[in-house]
């Protein structure tokens, strides 16, 4: 990693497995998930890094890169104890989040992806400029990151348990792109959410009930994995 790519301003909330945050492009820990953070973290160890430019996170010290980017946010859990988890992407997160469970395998257990794309479709593509005009210096290099970003590949890799989450009413990101994600993994579950993009700010107990019973699901499979050791 460049030296000049800060450690990412971290919190860490709750008890019980792991459960790690990847936020939006532009958007924060604080802005994207503080609705949806205490029942995350009731039965969680929540691990939530800003990224470059957001919270408390110092600018990168150049363009972002997504392997950069994904491997400074596993590196935020991992230095806090937190060696494996499942991974909780938002928009731009979904990518981390697929990209962390192909770099890091032996860490990732589980994916929740909403609101997300493989890549950007030109919806994103033409919202970019007028987007990149109204946010501050530090966060524009989120949104330049965006037309570099393609995890089509990474897709018929993951082979973790997997939950998407579109978002129908997207003004955003169209839910094709989550339909893209849920076609490309394998066993992947998959549902729909009448919402606009940060569906945790608007419809944060409609997203709560599936994401909570699908990561409730996998400690339930994981003690009868368990059984009889």
């Amino acid at each position: 990693m460049r030296d000049s790519f800060p450690a990412l301003a971290t919190t860490v909330t709750g008890t019980g497995p792991g459960l790690l945050l990847a936020h939006g492009a532009t958007g924060s820990i604080e802005g994207n998930f503080a609705p949806v953070l205490p029942a995350l973290a009731a039965a969680h160890t929540v691990v939530a890094p800003d990224y470059p430019g957001s919270g408390e996170t110092p600018v990168a010290g150049g363009p972002l890169d997504l392997d950069e980017l994904t491997d400074a946010v596993v590196d935020s859990a991992v230095r806090r104890g937190v060696g494996r988890f499942a991974v909780l992407g938002f928009s731009l997160g979904t990518l981390v989040a697929v990209r962390a469970a192909v770099r890091h395998p032996e860490r990732v257990t589980a994916l929740v992806l909403t609101a997300g794309f493989a890549r950007p479709d030109g919806h994103i593509l033409g919202l970019l400029p007028g987007w990149r005009a109204e946010e501050p210096p530090a966060l524009r290099p989120h949104i330049d990151l965006i037309p570099t970003l393609d995890i089509t590949g990474d897709l018929a890799e993951v082979a973790v348990p997997t939950l998407v989450v579109a978002t129908t009413a997207d003004s955003m990101v169209l839910p094709e792109g989550s339909r893209t994600l849920a076609a490309g993994i394998r066993s992947a579950r998959y549902t729909e959410i009448d919402s606009d993009h940060v569906v945790m700010v608007e419809r944060p107990e409609e997203w709560l009930k599936p994401v909570l019973d699908f990561l409730h699901s996998l400690s339930l499979s994981e003690g009868k994995d368990g059984e009889g050791e």
